[in-house]
C-alpha cells in the first residue's frame, strides 16, 4: 500500500496531514466510462453491445455492467435498469418490453464486480447514447399471414361443404335422377345445391388470393 500525505504552508509554518495512513489503489478503481454503444432492434429483441478502453486485461473479465434505458425525451430519474448476465460487453431487451412505435435512449456505466474481493472500484461515468426502437412487423406481411390463416381455415370446410352434398346425394338420387330431365327440382334439392354454389364460391375465392 501507500500512504498519501497532505502539506502546506500554513502562517509560515509548514504542516503535513496524513490523509490516508494506508493507502490500496486497487481498492479504489474508477474506470472510464464504456465506448461505442450500440444497438440492432427486430421484432423479437434489441441487441446493445459496447467496448471499454483503457482497462487493463486482469480487469475485464471481472467488470460488472449497468444498462439504463427510457422512452426518448422523459427524464432518467424514470429509466428502466437492466443487468447483463456475465462480463460480456452486450446485453438483450425483449421486444415484450418495449412499446411499439416509440423511440428509446439507453446508456451503460460499469465497475469491478462487487463479487470480486481482489478489486473495488466506484460506478464510472455514464457513456454516450444509443438510440433504438423495437421493428415492427410490416403490414403487408400481417395481410399476407392473414390471408394463409384464412385458407387454412376454409380448406377443411371445402371438404366438408363437398363431403355433405356428396352424401346427400347419395341418399336423394331420384331427385338427382328428376334434375338431370329436367324437371324442377323440389325443395329437398334447395339446400344442397345452395351448399355446392357456396364451396364454389370459397374455392374461387381461395384461388384469387394465392
Amino acid at each position: 500500500g501507500y500512504r498519501v500525505s497532505l502539506q502546506g504552508n500554513f502562517f509560515g509554518r509548514n504542516h503535513t496531514y496524513v490523509t490516508f495512513p494506508e493507502y490500496t489503489p486497487r481498492e479504489h478503481i474508477k474506470l472510464d466510462p464504456p465506448l461505442n454503444l450500440r444497438s440492432n432492434a427486430t421484432t423479437s429483441k434489441c441487441q446493445i453491445w459496447w467496448s471499454v478502453w483503457n482497462v487493463p486485461w486482469y480487469l475485464v473479465e471481472i467488470l460488472q455492467y449497468e444498462l439504463q434505458y427510457k422512452e426518448y425525451g422523459t427524464s432518467w430519474e424514470i429509466a428502466l435498469n437492466k443487468t447483463p448476465p456475465s462480463s460480456l460487453p452486450q446485453i438483450e431487451i425483449e421486444a415484450t418490453e418495449l412499446r411499439s412505435g416509440t423511440a428509446y435512449v439507453a446508456r451503460v456505466r460499469c465497475k469491478v464486480s462487487e463479487n470480486e474481493n481482489s478489486y473495488h472500484s466506484q460506478w464510472s461515468e455514464w457513456s454516450q447514447t444509443t438510440v433504438f426502437q423495437r421493428a415492427d412487423v410490416s403490414k403487408l406481411s400481417e395481410k399476407i399471414q392473414y390471408t394463409r390463416t384464412m385458407q387454412l381455415l376454409l380448406i377443411p370446410l371445402s371438404f366438408g361443404t363437398l363431403l355433405y352434398l356428396f352424401w346427400n346425394c347419395k341418399l336423394s338420387s331420384r331427385y338427382c335422377f328428376f334434375l338431370t330431365l329436367g324437371q324442377k327440382t323440389s325443395r329437398a334439392l334447395t339446400f344442397p345445391l345452395q351448399l355446392l354454389s357456396f364451396s364454389h364460391s370459397i374455392l374461387c375465392t381461395m384461388g384469387i388470393s394465392r
